[in-house]
């Protein structure tokens, strides 16, 4: 478990299902995200294949253990580049709280610090300007503008809705000035 001044990441719990229910059946999470609102008895599926893998970690408010968001943390082929892709999503009811910039700041120093990483990649939607105010607040460098890259939805005609990326990074050289050293 990683702890901050007011928040615990952890592995998933089954326990968590409610939490995880509360935000991802919320249709405006994918506005920037894939996918589409899902139902309890999937978050339930969800939450239970999160509790016994090690890419997905909760967020936990620390004094009322409500969970608030999650991150995911997953290293990249080729794995000896030493390379990890951060993402993440938090409960609109918690957001504009420094909970996301708190968290993902911890985790990146957790990874540099104990996994030996080189370099910590995230993508986001251009337009999802919270998002990338996160990833700049954490220290992490745009590196890239890539047009219409991905795609997570379909139109009527069944032809893919291409969206734009941004690309930020950030290596372990970096984070010494960036993320605080004790989490």
């Amino acid at each position: 478990m990683i702890t901050t001044p007011r928040l615990f990441i952890r592995p998933f719990l089954e326990q968590d299902c409610d939490s995880l229910y509360e935000y991802l059946s919320d249709p405006g999470i994918y506005e920037f995200e894939p996918g589409e609102p899902i139902s309890l008895e999937q978050a339930r599926a969800v939450t239970l294949e999160r509790s016994r893998g090690t890419i997905f970690w909760a967020v936990v408010l620390r004094d009322t253990q409500k969970m608030v968001g999650h991150l995911y943390f997953m290293q990249t082929e080729p794995l000896e580049f030493l390379t990890w892709e951060l993402g993440y999503i938090f409960n609109p009811r918690f957001q504009n709280n420094g909970y996301a910039s708190e968290a993902t700041a911890a985790l990146l120093h957790y990874g540099f610090e104990y996994l030996g990483i080189h370099r910590v990649m995230a993508h986001c939607n251009p337009n999802n300007i919270a998002s990338w105010r996160v990833l700049e607040k954490i220290g992490m460098r745009r590196e890239g503008y890539f047009r219409k890259n991905v795609f997570f939805n379909l139109a009527e005609d069944g032809s893919p809705l291409w969206v734009d990326t941004f690309e930020y990074a950030i290596l372990n050289e970096d984070i010494a000035s960036t993320v605080p050293t004790n989490p």
